[in-house]
């Protein structure tokens, strides 16, 4: 076990008892409170398998566990003020699993996609979030499909927050459908090669519709410190935070830890 590890699992210990925890939520907002947030966050939403094994349960549990744990977490992101929200729920990669496990995860996506579409009084409809699902949502079954198309629909003239759910998504897909599509245009002559740049390319891509398609913030869970494909073009100048837990026990201090690293970084773009 790294040392890095270690010091994470101690300090959930210690933050387990709910005294320490709410003197370290109240110092934690202390930081972050008056700084400047994130406009978009996105977050790969790691770990699910991890926790049920460490946990002795059933893999679907660690994926309803997860599920679960995204209401949380968007409540958290509203209170916060954050316009957009991405989150990393299934990737093109992942229909390699066993097809049981597969099935699985789309049952979990059905009923929370059924849940988002439910009644006016749900929490989508009340704060004015519109709702996109990004990635080849082709692939998935067909009434899930339409569910998260129904989802679209009745929420694409809400403005006042953004979440974006990345299912079916990898990073280069998007860059190869984005492609398709100018070269497409190029030849039914609606664009020339001289008008391809990096503006016209953004256009094309699953984010373009966002008022800001670039995540200032990227999160991952479960300790792992890699991408795997996601927003590959977007998060060319994101910063980065890599959390040592797994996405079933992520919880408000870690969210508002990863903001006070974000805070604490300078952005310079390259400059």
């Amino acid at each position: 076990m790294s040392v890095r590890r270690y010091l994470s699992i101690l300090s959930r210990r210690i933050t387990c008892n709910p005294i320490i925890y709410n003197m370290y939520e109240r110092m934690l907002w202390g930081q972050i409170k008056d700084g400047n947030k994130p406009e978009h966050i996105g977050i790969i939403l790691d770990g699910n398998r991890r926790w049920a094994k460490q946990h002795s349960l059933p893999l679907r549990m660690g994926h309803r566990f997860g599920s679960k744990k995204v209401d949380e977490l968007l409540e958290w992101l509203l209170e916060l003020g954050v316009k957009t929200i991405t989150l990393y729920v299934f990737s093109t990669e992942n229909f390699q699993r066993s097809k049981k496990e597969v099935e699985e995860i789309i049952q979990v996506i059905r009923e929370k996609a059924m849940k988002i579409s439910g009644p006016e009084s749900n929490p989508i409809h009340k704060k004015g979030i519109r709702v996109k699902t990004i990635g080849r949502v082709d692939l998935l079954p067909r009434d899930v499909q339409n569910v998260l198309h129904e989802i679209e629909e009745t929420t694409k003239d809400y403005s006042n927050f953004y979440l974006n759910l990345a299912i079916a998504y990898g990073g280069r897909a998007e860059i190869v459908d984005a492609t398709k599509n100018i070269a497409e245009e190029v030849k039914e002559g609606r664009m020339t090669l001289d008008q391809i740049d990096e503006e016209t390319f953004e256009q094309h891509l699953y984010t373009s519709y966002l008022p800001k398609s670039d995540p200032d913030l990227i999160i991952r869970t479960s300790g792992e410190e890699r991408l795997s494909g996601f927003l590959i073009w977007q998060a060319a100048y994101s910063e980065l935070c890599f959390l040592d837990v797994f996405w079933p026990d992520f919880r408000r201090i870690d969210l508002w830890r990863s903001i006070r690293t974000y805070q604490s970084r300078k952005r310079r773009y390259g400059q």
